[in-house]
């Protein structure tokens, strides 16, 4: 029998500690379909770094990545840093899984790994700001408090209910941001609460917040939430539920695939749920940079 190597990445702590206490099961799936599983923990980030220059990866099969998406995150950037194109079975284990959302990838161990054995495949864009990848989302504004700020375990236990309760509970303490937006086509100068760089169409569990987006289109769905009376804000988080935000007087949205952003004041900025780099920020696409395992084949992207 041919034996292929895959790598399994995975954070031991994301959804209380689901691949940790599956470890047999997943080895078990990989060996049957003829592929011997090498397991590095996501808590030593320079434990990828070294086993991607040390070792060519290239010559995987593939990579399965357990975790959230600042762990799927985490990879993607060290793969695109040491030019990796294996492909990625992405089993979602964080508190929000949006990518795994866009692509409908189930949650139970079981019927993931029929998914991650098999050889079915979508292509999909990433974003980068600066030197930063992002696969789902750049934030900024009130959406990277939220984000932030909500405690790992809250997180775990409540998931997306803890995000909403965060938000609400910080709508008193917003102040309006100035923000200059630069890109091919046009500049947009005006004050905001928050913005989003979208790459999928959920963040932070919320699963409308881009609704027509395409995550291989080679553009990005930009979202910002002007200034506003405060009063507003609480139906305004409430439309994002149901996607009917951008249709807000108050919400411009737009779609770019280059993108300049710059303001007099210090923003933090957040990468797919992680700290990120300070402004300003120049924000481009890798088209069709990555190949995810999916339920059926389509490298043309569409959702199946």
């Amino acid at each position: 029998m041919n034996i292929k190597k895959i790598l399994l990445y995975y954070n031991p702590y994301a959804g209380n500690g689901v691949i940790s206490n599956n470890l047999d099961k997943v080895i078990e799936a990989f060996q049957h379909a003829g592929m011997l599983a090498i397991a590095l923990r996501a808590d030593d980030r320079d434990a990828l770094d070294k086993l991607f220059t040390e070792a060519d990866i290239n010559t995987y099969a593939k990579i399965m990545v357990a975790g959230g998406d600042g762990t799927i995150n985490t990879l993607v950037n060290a793969m695109i840093r040491h030019d990796v194109y294996v492909p990625l079975a992405v089993f979602p284990s964080g508190t929000a899984n949006d990518l795994a959302h866009y692509f409908d990838l189930p949650m139970g161990i079981e019927e993931f790994l029929k998914i991650a054995t098999s050889e079915h495949y979508t292509h999909m864009d990433v974003g980068v700001a600066n030197d930063r990848c992002f696969v789902n989302v750049l934030a900024m504004g009130m959406m990277v408090d939220v984000s932030q700020k909500t405690d790992p375990a809250v997180k775990n236990t409540m998931g997306i209910m803890a995000y909403y309760l965060r938000g609400m509970a910080e709508i008193t303490k917003l102040r309006p941001i100035p923000i200059k937006l630069t890109t091919p086509d046009e500049k947009i100068v005006t004050k905001m609460y928050a913005m989003l760089i979208m790459n999928g169409r959920s963040a932070g569990g919320f699963k409308r917040v881009a609704p027509t987006a395409e995550i291989n289109d080679g553009l990005l769905d930009v979202i910002v939430f002007q200034e506003m009376p405060v009063v507003n804000l609480g139906p305004l988080l409430f439309s994002v539920l149901t996607g009917q935000h951008t249709e807000n007087e108050k919400v411009i949205s737009f779609r770019t695939n280059q993108l300049k952003i710059e303001s007099s004041v210090e923003i933090v900025t957040d990468v797919d749920g992680e700290a990120g780099d300070a402004l300003p920020l120049d924000v481009k696409v890798l088209p069709r940079r990555l190949k995810i395992n999916t339920l059926k084949d389509d490298m043309d992207g569409n959702v199946w």
